[in-house]
């Protein structure tokens, strides 16, 4: 029973009332958003697909948990904010969570769900990574007739003696320096590395099983590959240029790069001077750089600023199109790449990598990937053209997810008793029947 005295000096009074708070409650939750969780899992099978790939050593007949319950039992918590395993202790005898994962007794505790991310392995993640690909490939009605792959690298610190823990320069801290491919909004790759790398190594490898597997689906599709200057590198626009693979990558100023762009820088300071404005003027120019075989096209976007600063920027591309609808409209698209990152990182969790051994990190990240999935699914699908339809994951939750409600049950029936005053009432029917999959 909880110190109503002490609750007294906490929270005063309203009035002649007293304000009384108590943890006896019963059964209430703050998570009903996880019935719309569970409608969206089960509307493209993503995590039972993903729970088939699963290693699972145990004896069927001694198990209470199956490594379906606690895959979605993971997942489905980093989707309500619960990164930690120790949320699970407590969490698992939340009636909202046991409805969501199909049981009407507690789920599984922090220990047993620690067990399941040791047994992760590189055959895991390949796994789980060919079911990420699936889906995007499922969420189609029609082939696309051109994909974007953005490609980019980030940082995801580290504070312990994890394995592959690295000091990066640049980061100017320990970290693991996972690589992230995104096609526009949706996710298909997230593939952890350690810090003391190059950050266009194995970018190569991945974009060509990539090009593979898309083209085996669509034979017909354009596809470009699109980062920053850091995947700059000889072997890959090779390879893009042998296997008919648009490129946009940026490239990093060098004396020769300026020297060949100094006719637009020249002109753009001409303009300043006339107008004490802000000038941006686009050219191209032909530069081989010294591991090149040919020369290639680089873009140039020659800028100064309103202070009279220069701002040169070069992008290399093996594309047609004009120099400023490239650059603009093409290339300065991909910054949008590093909201989803963020998104997978600060509203996912995607940074909780803080196991010991390397691959269950991985597989932490992954975990958090299929939550981003899940949670980009009912974006497109249950919110389009709502007012949460370019809403951000940890908008979604708040907003939609983490909804009060009283739950009853008994032998015949489950209910839940959300606040009459809840604001999104249409918008959660609205996202449920859209979800519906009967």
């Amino acid at each position: 029973m909880p110190d109503w005295t002490v609750q007294e000096a906490l929270f005063g009074r309203v009035g002649r009332r007293q304000v009384e708070v108590g943890f006896d409650g019963g059964e209430v939750t703050s998570d009903a958003g996880l019935l719309l969780i569970r409608k969206a899992d089960e509307q493209i099978g993503l995590l039972e697909r993903v729970a088939a790939v699963l290693p699972d050593p145990r004896d069927p007949e001694r198990i209470e948990h199956g490594i379906d319950e606690l895959l979605r039992q993971r997942v489905y918590a980093l989707v309500q904010g619960y990164e930690d395993l120790n949320d699970h202790d407590r969490l698992r005898h939340d009636l909202a969570l046991q409805t969501a994962l199909g049981k009407v007794t507690p789920g599984a505790s922090s220990p047993t769900l620690c067990r399941m991310e040791q047994r992760a392995d590189r055959q895991t993640a390949a796994a789980i990574h060919d079911v990420i690909l699936d889906r995007f490939i499922a969420s189609f009605a029609t082939p696309p007739s051109e994909l974007i792959l953005d490609f980019d690298a980030t940082d995801d610190p580290v504070h312990g003696e994890q394995q592959g823990r690295f000091f990066h320069g640049y980061y100017d801290h320990y970290c693991f320096l996972p690589l992230y491919v995104f096609c526009g909004e949706q996710l298909l790759v997230s593939y952890l590395r350690p810090a003391n790398i190059d950050a266009a190594k194995h970018a190569g490898a991945i974009l060509k099983l990539l090009v593979k597997r898309l083209r085996a689906a669509w034979p017909d599709v354009c596809i470009i590959f699109r980062g920053d200057s850091g995947f700059c590198r000889r072997r890959i626009l090779s390879w893009c240029e042998r296997n008919n693979v648009g490129y946009l990558v940026g490239l990093a100023k060098n004396p020769r790069i300026e020297y060949l762009a100094s006719w637009w820088m020249d002109s753009a300071m001409e303009a300043h001077a006339l107008s004490a404005q802000g000038v941006r003027c686009f050219g191209e120019v032909l530069y081989r750089a010294g591991t090149w075989r040919a020369p290639r096209r680089v873009i140039v976007k020659a800028e100064i600023t309103h202070s009279a600063k220069a701002n040169p920027r070069f992008v290399v591309t093996n594309l047609d199109d004009h120099p400023q609808p490239l650059y603009e409209e093409r290339y300065c698209a991909r910054g949008e790449m590093e909201n989803r990152i963020k998104e997978c990182q600060l509203g996912l969790f995607a940074d909780r990598t803080s196991c010991h051994c390397w691959w269950p990190n991985q597989f932490r990240l992954l975990i958090s990937s299929l939550a981003y999935v899940l949670m980009q699914h009912i974006r497109a699908a249950a919110l389009a053209s709502s007012i949460l339809a370019r809403a951000q994951a940890e908008t979604i939750r708040v907003k939609l997810l983490k909804v009060g409600a009283v739950i009853v049950r008994n032998t015949r029936r489950i209910r839940f008793f959300i606040a009459s005053a809840f604001p999104l009432r249409a918008l959660f029917l609205a996202a449920a029947q859209r979800l519906d999959t009967t």
